[in-house]
């Protein structure tokens, strides 16, 4: 069994830009995406927790992965976050992705009827959409929002499937990484969440990240993997530890909001969240500057 896509390296789930009527910004959004693609990033995820996917219409959805198609590079990845509660609707939403352009499809667990999420459950639910898409599928774990958590062994059950090529885990457990890449398949792909546990992840199998950090210090992410793969693990292990209070910034404390005014620190665009989202105060985005002035970002 082979997997049809090389995972890689380090994916920025990127924000999606609003102005200041709401709507998205999609010249800002390619905008952002010139800027980073300068940086040797494994590709993007577009639609993800970041990127507010849960307040976009399903129209707004697939005018944004059309946007950003047309400004990744082909030797990037567009991977689509395509997850929705029923498993129709989320086999109709990655199709539809597929014809937009994405190159892959991020699908969350279903959690509105969380305690009926049972591992036979999600892993019907991981098996019929991967039968039906035509683009390989990456689950997604996000015990934070969803209140629902695959445990290992399920991973590895859905990984026996050929087109489910891996997960994203942002759960933080590094035990339960580490059972993952021991129970799956070889070639099945694990992704970590969140640049709070980067190296660890990689230290344990990890290939990458899809990280909220990467919007705003791409560089420091993509050093983590490059000296881990080096064998500089002193230097990673270092970088890993810097890096940590501006994750915590822009993830755990500021959420969206912050990241979202992190970026218009470094001189990208990025806008207002969208309601019932609020976005920073003025004393709030003073302790943020401070922060990515500490850890050397501004």
């Amino acid at each position: 069994m082979t997997r049809p896509i090389s995972l890689h390296g380090i994916f920025p789930p990127i924000t999606t830009p609003f102005d200041a009527h709401g709507d998205v910004a999609h010249d800002r959004l390619a905008e952002n995406i010139a800027r980073w693609n300068a940086y040797a990033l494994a590709g993007y995820v577009v639609l993800g927790s970041n990127g507010e996917a849960a307040y976009l219409t399903t129209e707004e959805k697939l005018a944004t992965l059309r946007t950003a198609r047309a400004a990744i590079p082909r030797d990037k990845l567009l991977i689509a976050g395509a997850g929705a509660e029923s498993t129709r609707e989320t086999i109709a939403l990655s199709c539809a992705a597929a014809e937009a352009g994405a190159d892959a499809v991020l699908i969350t667990t279903p959690h509105y009827y969380d305690a009926k999420m049972t591992p036979d459950n999600l892993l019907r639910h991981y098996m019929a959409v991967a039968d039906a898409v035509p683009l390989p599928v990456i689950l997604y774990n996000v015990p934070k929002f969803t209140h629902v958590d695959m445990d290992a062994a399920t991973v590895a059950r859905a990984a026996e499937h050929p087109n489910i090529v891996g997960i994203k885990d942002s759960g933080g457990n590094i035990t339960k990484i580490g059972d993952m890449v021991r129970l799956a398949p070889p070639d099945f792909q694990v992704l970590a969440g969140s640049a709070g546990f980067l190296f660890a992840a990689l230290a344990l199998g990890a290939v990458g990240g899809v990280v909220a950090l990467a919007n705003i210090a791409p560089q420091q992410c993509i050093d983590i993997c490059q000296f881990h793969r080096a064998g500089r693990w002193a230097e990673a292990a270092a970088l890993q530890r810097r890096m940590i209070p501006v994750n915590n910034a822009v993830t755990a404390r500021y959420d969206i909001a912050g990241l979202k005014a992190a970026l218009e620190m470094l001189g990208y665009y990025g806008g207002p969240v969208r309601p019932p989202l609020a976005d920073l105060m003025a004393a709030e985005r003073a302790a943020l500057r401070e922060i990515l002035v500490q850890g050397g970002i501004l």
